[in-house]
């Protein structure tokens, strides 16, 4: 038996919303990755996080069905809970800092596995979209403001494993980030906010608030 933590990042200004991310602390507790990815899948949150080393902030990220190198709310909501400025996953070193009420990582657009970003003329073409079927991840977008860089998101998986539809996706964030070449403020899901900025070094910052939900038990 093991504890895990249960966050929301990129919550919205109200502090609410935001993806949901099950943090496993003692990631020694289940050691193999059959059985992380099996529990990962028992749990059903978009992301787990299995932490091998808490000091170096050495961390292995599981969807219900597949085992990532790199992601975005996994990295933003466990860098702040275990309060490291950097962490070590097996795409690269990700820095981590927390400015005010926004957790940032910097991160490679590279890392990020491949998305469809779709573009649509209006925040309520993306509203109104229904979840399309599995088979293709797509991020959908639209520009709210554009002088101001703010965009309406939403971000379907199409993985077939229960997550229709992702509530903040930042490794997506980041893709888009990367093909607009500027700083973003995104509105995704229900009611979650993104930040992303790129650097003149190929790393892009990608900021949110994260909330401690709850402390379990397996």
């Amino acid at each position: 038996m093991t504890d895990y933590d249960v966050l929301r990042v990129f919550c919205g200004p109200d502090g609410r919303h935001g993806n949901t991310l099950g943090v496993i602390r003692r990631g020694s507790a289940v050691p193999g990755t059959a059985e992380r990815q099996a529990l990962a899948r028992k749990l059903g949150f978009s992301e787990t996080v299995f932490v091998d080393d808490p000091e170096r902030g050495v961390i292995d990220i599981y969807t219900p069905t597949l085992r990532l190198p790199f992601a975005g709310h996994p990295c933003v909501g466990t860098a702040w809970l275990l309060d490291v400025p950097e962490l070590v996953t097996p795409a690269g070193p990700v820095g981590a800092r927390l400015e005010g009420e926004f957790n940032w990582i910097e991160a490679r657009p590279e890392w990020a596995p491949p998305r469809t970003l779709k573009r649509y003329d209006t925040a309520a073409e993306v509203d109104a979209l229904q979840v399309p079927p599995p088979g293709e991840w797509i991020y959908a977008w639209a520009w709210e403001e554009e002088a101001a860089g703010r965009i309406r998101a939403r971000a379907f998986p199409g993985r077939g494993d229960g997550i229709d539809e992702d509530e903040a996706t930042g490794a997506a964030a980041l893709l888009l980030t990367a093909q607009l070449g500027r700083a973003l403020n995104i509105a995704q899901g229900r009611g979650s906010q993104i930040l992303t900025a790129p650097r003149p070094d190929g790393l892009i910052d990608v900021g949110g608030r994260v909330r401690l939900e709850a402390t379990e038990r397996l």
